[in-house]
């Protein structure tokens, strides 16, 4: 049984009846997208509502940074509202977290559930208000790359009280990552790329004792290479308790060292126990886990066991 983190803050778990609101802090989306998304929340019993500016538009970003900041943050004071499920993910989510009002996130918090580029946001909760979140598939729902086992899974982080536990897969590019051994810490992280831009701001989280999560999409061995360097070199992986690696998806490049060499190198000797091909990320059959609660790696069983992220 995974002992409660008593530093996270959990916010109440949803439950039938209650409104979220579906908000775009990064990139932009479209009511088609979003509709499979919210067919599948309402058929959950919840009542999904499009934030105002959630199909705004300007360039690569949905709406200008006043607008997506004005939803999370009307989102985060409206007591009718008791969850926040992102659209998407793009990129924009760093532009705006300095601008949330994190009184109210403390005041009344709210689990906020979106993965890639949301892992900013996730970061700035937990930094400014120790908010336990979801780092699972947003709104603007696919049901061929997130099927009906990926639908539950979210289900059952955002609706149960239970403890998630996800078991690496042997298809899964990254499955022959890893190092022996158990770890137990804060579950922090997602997406690398988001990860390594953090360095340097507030929002980094100290990854000491920590279980670090990381995934990407679409970034070829040498950058991830560079992004873990870049980690090592400032010192962010030090005293780390393991790694849990989750999908690499589309990070091939066409070059002779491969993904799994990549990230077997860069993370091999750090002297701690990690475990890749876990179903977590941008590839197909994408299943959800809780970001900000304790977690136990068992390299050796192929488990990742994760404290709920609302009680």
């Amino acid at each position: 049984m995974i002992n409660e983190d008593t530093a996270a803050v959990r916010p109440p778990v949803l439950r039938p009846g209650d409104t979220v609101l579906l908000v775009s802090p990064s990139g932009p989306t479209s009511p088609e997208r979003v509709a499979r998304g919210m067919e599948l929340l309402t058929g959950w019993g919840l009542r999904p509502v499009p934030a105002p500016n959630a199909y705004a538009r300007h360039g690569y970003l949905a709406g200008t940074d006043d607008l997506r900041a004005a939803d999370l943050n009307a989102a985060f004071a409206d007591p009718q509202v008791r969850g926040v499920i992102c659209t998407r993910g793009g990129y924009g989510a760093q532009r705006i977290v300095d601008a949330i009002d994190m009184a109210a996130v403390r005041r009344d918090p709210k689990v906020v559930a979106g993965f890639s580029d949301i892992t900013a946001l996730q970061f700035a909760l937990w930094r400014g208000a120790r908010l336990a979140g979801v780092h699972g598939p947003g709104a603007a729902w696919r049901d061929e790359r997130t099927p009906l086992r990926s639908a539950e899974s979210l289900h059952a982080a955002l609706m149960t009280t239970e403890p998630v536990s996800i078991t690496a897969v042997p298809t899964e590019d990254t499955f022959d990552v890893r190092v022996p051994g158990r770890a137990t810490g804060t579950l922090l992280g997602g997406n690398l790329c988001m990860i390594a831009a953090s360095i340097g701001t507030p929002d980094l989280p100290d990854l000491t004792g920590a279980v670090l999560l990381i995934e990407d999409v679409q970034e070829p061995p040498y950058k991830v290479d560079r992004m873990l360097t870049h980690l090592r070199r400032a010192g962010a992986l030090d005293g780390l308790a393991g790694v849990a690696i989750g999908q690499f998806t589309d990070c091939g490049g066409g070059w002779d060292t491969t993904i799994v060499d990549v990230l077997n190198e860069r993370l091999g000797d750090l002297g701690v126990p990690v475990l890749g091909g876990l179903p977590i990320g941008h590839g197909p059959n994408q299943l959800t886990v809780p970001i900000g609660t304790k977690a136990t790696l068992e390299v050796d069983e192929g488990t990742l066991k994760v404290a709920p992220a609302v009680h």
